[in-house]
């Protein structure tokens, strides 16, 4: 079985039991008590655990291989699962979150892994595959975690666990090591994970540098959409609980046609980076038009525009950013751009939450258009650093 196909089934089965919880975490954290801003809070536990470990799992993918730093990520989340399902207070659930945006941490692993297995020009397409495997995930999930729910509040969070498990398992037997020339084996340095993370903030003009800020920046913009999304439905147009979630399933449904038919055809024409260059514009005008939209069929146009827009431009990035830093060094970089990226989950959020309160319906919108819009410099003459020369691939 080919490490791609096998790397989609795991993300994809991954993010089903990730997602079979996420949806109920409010509801448990009320339960013991807490407000508005502790259930943010507990939100935004993984992701800051997750900015924190995700060098580090670079680090160990770097040295000493891919598949044992995965495979401990997926035993992380395992522990975190049950940790949930017998959670009987706040703390426990913050332990729950905190261990698993942990194990959360191997996102990095993962696209390295993918770029391993893969030759440059075919990296973009093969991470859209991912994404889009891992897009399916993310629909599956929460229908899953609320069927479950049936059993008790306990059963969501086995079940995710027991997934996880079968998980490790079909891992272990199918996924085979594509990192062979670990530097542990070559002698290769590889920079400490705290060096590599402010390299990206002193040497802001460096190939790797600006792709990650352009991850980032336009990660920040979309999480802050997608934070307060449902808020301008139900003010502009009356969506409430009951029917909100078509329109994210409607996104959703973009982003994994995009991914997995769109994306592919569009990198063998015109390069990732120039592909990447028209997601930014194409996010940003989504953003941009959106508050504009006062009927619901403008309002379907303008909100396809920013699933096409991160398709686009989130795995051209990555898979240029996969060209530019040395091979001994991947999941390091892959995982410092998840750090950036998942400040920029926590950030974006809380500026679009304030800005709303504060600011005015449209100033989230068109503040992360603006955003988005500046990184376009930041990609400009990218195409001169991707390596030409094409990359041997491992035997699968």
């Amino acid at each position: 079985m080919g490490k791609l196909v096998v790397l989609m089934i795991t993300a994809l089965v991954d993010m089903v039991g990730l997602l079979a919880v996420i949806p109920l975490l409010p509801f448990y954290a009320t339960k013991f008590g807490a407000d508005g801003f502790l259930v943010g809070l507990l939100i935004s536990s993984f992701s800051i655990a997750q900015l924190v470990s995700a060098p580090m799992w670079g680090r160990i993918s770097d040295r000493y291989g891919r598949r044992p730093a995965l495979l401990a990520g997926l035993s992380a989340s395992a522990i975190a699962y049950i940790v949930f399902g017998f959670a009987n207070s706040l703390w426990l659930l913050f332990l729950s979150r905190l261990v698993q945006g942990a194990g959360g941490g191997t996102v990095g692993v993962v696209q390295a892994y993918v770029a391993d297995a893969t030759r440059p020009e075919d990296r973009a397409k093969a991470l859209g595959w991912l994404s889009a495997a891992t897009n399916v995930g993310v629909t599956i999930g929460p229908v899953i975690g609320s069927w479950t729910h049936h059993w008790g509040d306990a059963a969501p969070g086995l079940f995710a666990a027991a997934l996880c498990v079968l998980n490790i398992g079909f891992a272990f037997r199918f996924l085979s090591e594509s990192h062979t020339e670990t530097a542990r084996a070559t002698g290769a340095k590889v920079t400490r994970s705290r060096e590599a993370v402010l390299r990206i903030l002193t040497h802001s003009g460096e190939p790797a540098s600006r792709l990650i800020w352009i991850y980032a920046v336009a990660m920040c913009a979309f999480q802050g959409m997608t934070a307060i999304l449902a808020l301008f439905l139900a003010r502009r147009f009356g969506v409430t609980e009951n029917n909100v979630g078509l329109f994210f399933a409607y996104v959703g449904g973009i982003s994994v046609v995009t991914r997995a038919f769109i994306l592919g055809w569009l990198v063998d024409r015109l390069g990732e980076a120039r592909l990447s260059r028209l997601g930014l514009v194409l996010l940003a005008l989504g953003l941009a038009t959106i508050p504009l939209c006062h009927r619901i069929p403008t309002l379907a146009l303008a909100v396809a525009l920013v699933p096409l827009g991160t398709a686009f431009t989130f795995p051209c990035v990555t898979g240029l950013l996969s060209q530019v830093i040395a091979k001994h060094e991947r999941g390091l970089y892959m995982g410092v751009q998840q750090t950036y990226g998942g400040a920029a989950r926590v950030l974006g959020p809380v500026w679009a939450g304030f800005a709303w309160d504060r600011l005015g319906v449209g100033v989230p919108f068109w503040t992360g258009a603006a955003l988005v819009a500046s990184t376009l410099l930041l990609g400009v003459g990218m195409e001169h650093f991707t390596r030409p020369a094409p990359e041997a691939i491992p035997g699968d």
